[in-house]
């Protein structure tokens, strides 16, 4: 993101902390803000029935966490739980969609930068996934 719009998106931040062990979103929730991780790390977990939430994927300084803010309908595909102390910058998701609505340049940029935060988590998913289930050697890329 160019330093004009990064300066814009930061002056709708609030840092915010959360203790280790706080849940910060549920499955399913409503998807209203986002957070940039400042320390600590936050584990990404998935809603399993009649068992513990299985992590999924653990992110650290420096880390986009919650993306299903700006795909409607806005509800979260995981939930999150600290697993240390967190301290995080927090976005009102509605204003970021509005100012990006204003500024299509913007809107591309953050749109970019999510969709590339996900095509690496996705990845990162297919390798775990090839890890437990593939024969040895299945996940190796040529």
């Amino acid at each position: 993101m160019t330093k004009e719009h990064r300066e814009q998106l930061m002056s709708h931040a609030r840092e915010v902390s959360f203790a280790a062990g706080e849940r910060i979103f549920n499955e399913g929730g409503k998807a209203d803000r986002f957070w940039i991780i400042h320390t600590g790390t936050v584990a990404l977990d998935l809603h399993v029935p009649g068992r513990r939430a299985a992590v999924v994927e653990t992110l650290g300084a420096g880390r986009l966490l919650g993306w299903s803010w700006l795909v409607p309908p806005h509800h979260w595909h995981l939930g999150a739980e600290a697993s240390s102390p967190v301290r995080a910058y927090e976005f009102d998701a509605a204003a970021v969609r509005e100012m990006c609505a204003k500024d299509p340049v913007l809107d591309h940029e953050l749109c970019t930068y999510v969709s590339g935060v996900l095509a690496r988590r996705l990845r990162s998913a297919r390798v775990r996934l090839l890890d437990l289930y593939a024969p040895h050697g299945a996940g190796e890329v040529p």
